[in-house]
């Protein structure tokens, strides 16, 4: 399920990362991507106070920013993308503990969750390991023990 997330209040709740820091939107969205890979989900982050001159940076793997110009703020941003979405929106998650984002979000009829509670699930599933994956690589000695046994083997009798 993809997400709709209200970058800088999710900032504000992400412990580790300090809100109005040089490289606080940098950081979400590292987290964002680990935690997109991890889930198989994708995210749409935007952000207050871009610069009306300045393209949103091009998607990132399962993450795609938006840094949104003045006048505009990113809770208007997220609740004009709900209203592109129209009925599609009951497949979208909106992450925001704004009270008006989370009114539009229930009337889209789009899932919704605080930033605190997605912070703490952010972290928890960046952080831990995932042990369901096995690893990426094998040692020599293991790719050479699997080559014998596939070449010759064991006969049962």
């Amino acid at each position: 399920m993809p997400y709709l997330i209200d970058g800088h209040n999710l900032i504000a709740q992400t412990p580790g990362i300090q809100l109005g820091a040089v490289d606080d939107e940098a950081q979400l969205i590292r987290l964002l991507q680990a935690f997109c890979t991890r889930t198989g989900s994708r995210a749409t982050v935007y952000f207050d106070k871009g610069q009306a001159a300045a393209p949103s940076p091009p998607s990132a793997g399962r993450v795609t920013a938006r840094f949104v110009a003045a006048p505009r703020s990113a809770d208007q941003a997220i609740m004009h993308h709900l209203d592109r979405l129209a009925g599609e929106a009951r497949n979208w998650t909106v992450v925001s503990s704004d009270r008006e984002v989370q009114q539009a979000a229930s009337r889209a009829g789009a899932r919704r969750l605080g930033s605190r509670e997605f912070a703490a699930r952010l972290l928890q599933r960046v952080a831990r390991p995932q042990a369901e994956k096995p690893s990426d690589s094998l040692s020599k000695e293991d790719v050479e023990y699997w080559e014998r046994r596939f070449r010759h083997p064991r006969r049962r009798p």
